[in-house]
C-alpha cells in the first residue's frame, strides 16, 4: 500500500465503532481547537469522545502503521 493511500471508510456497518484509531496529531489538536471530526489512518472519520485505551487497537490502523514504520526503517 503506498504511503499516503487511505481505505475508503466502510459501508457503515459499525465495526470502526468498536475499535482505538490511529489519527494524526494535527487532526487530533484541530479537533481538540475547532470540533471539526478527525480521519483515521483506516478511513473512519468520526468526532472522538471517549478514552481508546477502553477499546482494541483498529487492526487496519495497526496494520498501516506498522507498514509505515518498516518502511521508514528500510525493512
Amino acid at each position: 500500500m503506498q504511503p499516503d493511500a487511505r481505505p475508503k471508510p466502510g459501508d457503515g456497518d459499525g465495526d470502526h465503532d468498536r475499535f482505538a484509531h490511529y489519527v494524526s496529531k494535527r487532526d487530533l489538536e484541530r479537533f481538540r481547537r475547532k470540533g471539526t471530526p478527525v480521519t483515521a489512518l483506516c478511513g473512519k472519520r468520526w468526532k472522538p469522545d471517549g478514552d481508546p485505551s477502553r477499546y482494541p487497537m483498529c487492526p487496519t490502523c495497526a496494520e498501516l502503521v506498522a507498514d509505515r514504520i518498516a518502511g521508514s526503517l528500510g525493512g
